[in-house]
C-alpha cells in the first residue's frame, strides 16, 4: 500500500472542512481541524503530517497566528493560507520569511491547490 501525504486542513467552518476531506481524501490522507488550538494538538500528535493549509479568519487564533507558533514548532511543514479577502500585510510578511509557501484566495482553485501539494510535499 502506498503511504498517502498527510495533509491538515484548518477552517472553522464546517462545510470547508468536509468539501476539503472529500475531494482531496482519495490522493492524500487529510486531516481536519476547527481551529487553530486543535491544529496544534494534532500537529503535535502526527508528526508525519506534511502540509498545513490553514483559513485565515477563524474565531480565537487567526490563521496567522496559527501558522507562527505552528512554523515554530514545526519549521519542516509546508504551510500554505487562504482567505476570502485580499492578501494582508501580515501574510506579505510570512511570505517574504518563507514561512507561507503560497497564498490562496477563496473559492479555492483545486487544480492549484493539488499542484502545490505535489510541488512542495
Amino acid at each position: 500500500m502506498i503511504n498517502k501525504t498527510k495533509i491538515l486542513y484548518v477552517d472553522d467552518e464546517e462545510m470547508n472542512t468536509l468539501l476539503f476531506q472529500i475531494i482531496f481524501s482519495e490522493k492524500y490522507d487529510v486531516i481536519l481541524a476547527s481551529n487553530g488550538d486543535n491544529g496544534l494538538k494534532i500537529l503535535d500528535k502526527e508528526p508525519e503530517i506534511a502540509v498545513v493549509i490553514s483559513d485565515m479568519k477563524m474565531p480565537g487564533l487567526s490563521g496567522v497566528d496559527f501558522i507562527k507558533k505552528a512554523y515554530n514548532l514545526f519549521p519542516e511543514k509546508r504551510y500554505f493560507i487562504l482567505s476570502g479577502m485580499d492578501i494582508t500585510s501580515e501574510i506579505q510578511n510570512l511570505l517574504k520569511k518563507k514561512i507561507l509557501i503560497s497564498f490562496l484566495k477563496k473559492p479555492i482553485d483545486l487544480q492549484k491547490v493539488e499542484k502545490l501539494i505535489e510541488k512542495h510535499k
